[in-house]
C-alpha cells in the first residue's frame, strides 16, 4: 500500500504522531492531538482505535500512543513531502514562513511521489524547512539536529538558533520583528522563569542587540545544545 491509498484523516494522524514525537521533550496523547487538530477527544480516539486496526499504531486506553514500523514509513513519507512543500513554497513562490503550514496541509495530499521527489531535485535536496525541521531524506533518515529549546537554557548559555517551531504563525511573525531567525547566534542574558521571560542577546558579541521573550515564544526556539 502506497501512502496515498491510505485517507488523508489517516495520513494526517500518523504525521502528526511522528511530528509530535519528534524533538525531546515531546510526546503526542489524545489531547495533544484534539487540540492540534481541532476535533473532540472522542473523534480522536475513534480514529487511533482504527489505525490500530489497520496496523499502523498500537495504542491502549491512558497508555502512549506508537507507531508500528509501517506507520512510521507512512508517517515520515507524509512528514517529507508537508516539508518539501514548504520549502518550495518559500523559495520559489515568495510565501512568508507563517503562510506556508496551511497550505502544504491542504497540498500534500494531492501532490504524487513523482512531484514531491522532483520538488526535492529542484530544490538542490534541502535538509530542512523554513522553520528548521528536518526534512526526512527518501530512506527515512530524519536528520535531527543536537538542540535544547531556549526557554531551558542557564544565564550565560550561547548557542545558534536551529529551530523555530511553526504551530503559532504569531510567533513567527513577532519573531520577524525582532530579527530573530534561523541561523541567528544567541546568548541567554537572564531567564526568569519566574516572571515567564528569557532575555537574549542576538548576533556576534560586536553587534549584539538584546531582546526579552515571553516564554511562549523562548518555548518556541531550538538551539545547538551544549553551547
Amino acid at each position: 500500500m502506497a501512502v496515498s491509498d491510505l485517507s488523508n484523516t489517516a495520513q494526517d494522524y500518523l504525521k502528526l504522531i511522528w511530528s509530535s514525537q519528534e524533538w525531546p521533550g515531546q510526546h503526542a496523547t489524545v489531547k495533544s492531538l484534539a487540540a492540534q487538530l481541532g476535533v473532540a477527544v472522542s473523534t480522536v480516539s475513534d480514529s487511533l482505535k482504527r489505525l490500530d486496526e489497520q496496523g499502523l499504531i498500537t495504542h491502549a486506553p491512558y497508555r502512549s500512543i506508537e507507531l508500528t514500523e509501517r506507520g512510521r514509513r507512512y508517517a515520515i513519507s507524509m512528514v517529507r513531502r508537508h516539508r518539501l512543500i514548504e520549502t518550495f513554497l518559500v523559495r520559489e513562490l515568495g510565501y512568508g514562513w507563517d503562510e506556508v503550514h496551511d497550505e502544504a496541509e491542504v497540498l500534500e495530499h494531492a501532490v504524487s511521489d513523482n512531484m514531491i521527489e522532483r520538488i526535492d531535485e529542484k530544490l538542490g535536496h534541502p535538509t530542512r524547512d523554513p522553520h528548521g525541521d528536518p526534512i526526512p531524506s527518501a530512506d527515512g533518515d530524519p536528520h535531527l539536529p543536537d538542540a535544547v529549546r531556549l526557554s531551558d537554557l542557564p544565564d550565560g548559555a550561547a548557542g545558534v538558533v536551529v529551530r523555530i517551531s511553526d504551530d503559532d504563525p504569531d510567533i513567527l511573525r513577532y519573531l520577524d520583528e525582532l530579527g530573530l531567525g534561523l541561523d541567528h547566534p544567541v546568548t541567554v542574558v537572564r531567564n526568569r522563569d519566574f516572571a515567564g521571560t528569557v532575555s537574549v542577546r542576538v548576533g556576534e558579541p560586536a553587534s549584539t542587540v538584546e531582546r526579552e521573550l515571553g516564554m511562549p515564544a523562548a518555548r518556541a526556539i531550538w538551539v545547538t545544545a551544549g553551547a
